[in-house]
C-alpha cells in the first residue's frame, strides 16, 4: 500500500503546483467541520510536503531571473510564481502551540520572497514590508516603537487605513475578473491572452494577501515573542519552598484586649454550670433558697408579712371575682326583662 501511494504522488512541477493548490482551496473551503481536524491537517501536511517539492523544482529549474522582464516569461510559467505564497499560505494552517512561533516565522519569509520576486518583475507596484531585526531585541521594538507625535501617529494610522481600504477594493475587483475568467480555463479552451491574464490577476491578488498576512503575522509575532519571554522567566525564577501557614490574629486596640480576644483565649471557665450551682446550693445562696443560713434568724418577720400579703392579695381577687359574676347576672337579667316587656310598656301617662 505504502508503495502504490508513493507512485501515485504527482512527480511534474504542474502537477505539485496544481494538487498543492487545490488542497489549500479545499482547506479554505470549510468543508471540513474545523481546521483542527485530523482529516484537515493530513492535506495540510500534504499540501506542504507538494509544495516545497515544486519550490525546489522552480529554483533548480531557474525560471525566474532579476534580469528579465515580466513579458518575457512564458504564459505557462507565471503561475510558478505563485509558488511561495501558496506555501505559505498552507504553512499557517498548521495547528501546533507549541511550533506557532516558527510556523509563523517560516510562513512570512516565504510571503517575502514571493512579494521580491512580484517586486523584481513590477508586475504591480507596491512597497515591500521592512524586515525584522534578526537581534534579540527584535520582539521589544516590535512590541514598543519607537515614540512619535501625536500628529505623527495619527498621519500614519491615516495612511494605513487608507492603503487598507485600497487593496480591499482592488481584491474584489480581481476576484470579480478571475471568476469570470475561471470558466475558460477550466474549460481548456482558453487563449494564451487569456490564460496569461489570468495568471497575472491572481499574482497580483496574492500581492495584495501576502502584505495583509505579514501584517497580521508581525503582530501575531511580538505577542507569541513576548509570551516566550514570560515563559523563559518563570522558569528561571528558582522554586521557593512553601511559607508555612499563618496563624490568626485579632487587631486589638491594647494588651488588655489582646488577654481577652487573643487566639489562646487565656480567660478559660474553671468550672461547669452543674459545679457553680452545687456550690451556691451548699452555701443555702439560691433564689428558691431565699437567703443564706446566716442571716435567717433576722429575716423570719420579714417573711411572715410576705405571707399576710399574699394572703391579702388573694382576698381582694375573690371578693372582684365575685362582682364580677353579679355584674354579669344582672346583665343577663335585664336582657331576659327587656325580651318580655316591649318598649312603653306600663307607661300610661298621656293615652287619652
Amino acid at each position: 500500500m505504502a508503495a502504490s501511494a508513493a507512485t501515485e504522488e504527482p512527480e511534474r512541477l504542474s502537477e505539485l503546483l496544481e494538487t498543492g493548490w487545490r488542497l489549500l482551496e479545499e482547506v479554505e473551503s470549510g468543508a471540513e467541520p474545523s481546521s483542527g481536524a485530523p482529516a484537515v491537517q493530513r492535506k495540510v501536511q500534504r499540501g506542504i510536503a507538494l509544495l516545497e517539492r515544486a519550490a525546489r523544482a522552480v529554483t533548480e529549474l531557474q525560471l525566474f531571473s532579476r534580469n528579465e522582464e515580466l513579458e518575457e516569461i512564458p504564459s505557462v510559467d507565471l503561475r510558478f510564481m505563485l509558488v511561495p505564497a501558496l506555501l505559505a499560505a498552507l504553512i499557517l494552517k498548521q495547528v501546533n502551540p507549541n511550533k506557532r512561533l516558527e510556523h509563523v516565522e517560516r510562513a512570512r519569509a516565504c510571503f517575502m520572497d514571493f512579494l521580491r520576486v512580484c517586486k523584481d518583475y513590477e508586475v504591480v507596484p507596491f512597497e515591500l514590508p521592512r524586515e525584522p531585526e534578526d537581534s534579540e531585541s527584535a520582539g521589544t521594538s516590535w512590541s514598543s516603537p519607537a515614540p512619535a507625535s501625536d500628529q505623527t501617529a495619527l498621519l500614519t494610522m491615516a495612511s494605513n487605513r487608507k492603503a487598507k481600504i485600497e487593496r480591499y477594493k482592488q481584491k474584489k475587483e480581481l476576484e470579480n475578473q478571475l471568476a469570470s475568467l475561471k470558466a475558460f480555463i477550466d474549460s481548456g479552451q482558453a487563449a494564451e491572452e487569456q490564460i496569461r491574464e489570468f495568471y497575472l490577476l491572481q499574482i497580483k491578488k496574492w500581492v495584495s494577501t501576502s502584505l495583509e498576512e505579514i501584517e497580521s503575522i508581525d503582530q501575531e509575532r511580538a505577542i507569541l515573542s513576548r509570551r516566550d519571554a514570560l515563559k523563559q522567566g518563570s522558569a528561571r525564577q528558582p522554586c521557593q519552598p512553601p511559607r508555612p501557614p499563618m496563624k490568626p490574629f485579632i487587631l486589638t486596640r491594647d494588651a488588655a484586649q489582646a488577654k481577652v480576644f487573643g487566639a489562646g483565649y487565656p480567660s478559660l471557665a474553671t468550672m461547669t454550670v452543674d459545679d457553680w450551682y452545687e456550690q451556691h446550693r451548699k452555701h443555702g445562696a439560691l433564689p428558691d433558697q431565699g437567703i443564706s443560713s446566716k442571716g435567717s434568724g433576722r429575716c423570719t418577720g420579714g417573711v411572715e408579712e410576705h405571707q399576710k400579703d399574699q394572703e391579702e392579695k388573694k382576698n381582694m381577687e375573690e371578693e372582684e371575682e365575685e362582682e364580677r359574676d353579679e355584674a354579669v347576672q344582672k346583665a343577663r337579667e335585664w336582657d331576659e326583662w327587656k325580651d318580655t316587656h316591649p318598649r312603653g310598656y306600663g307607661n300610661r301617662k298621656n293615652m287619652g
